[in-house]
């Protein structure tokens, strides 16, 4: 069920992408469910996510925290 969870709040990341700050929102909810090994997934996933939505790479100050 975890890893269903990391998959979930990826597509919730993906649907939401259009508004930063609805995206910087769900990322924090999905820092706050997800286990620590999942939020490492999470982050090596964000990195390559943003690479070409500039406007995004705000949202990486939500993990390295």
């Amino acid at each position: 069920m975890a890893s269903s969870m990391l998959e979930y709040s990826k597509t919730v990341l993906k649907k939401v992408s259009f508004d930063v700050k609805l995206f910087c929102k769900e990322l924090e909810k999905a820092i706050s469910r997800l286990l620590p090994e999942e939020i490492e997934e999470l982050k090596s996933w964000l990195k390559q996510f943003i690479t070409d939505k500039p406007e995004l790479q705000n949202s990486l100050v939500y993990i390295k925290a």
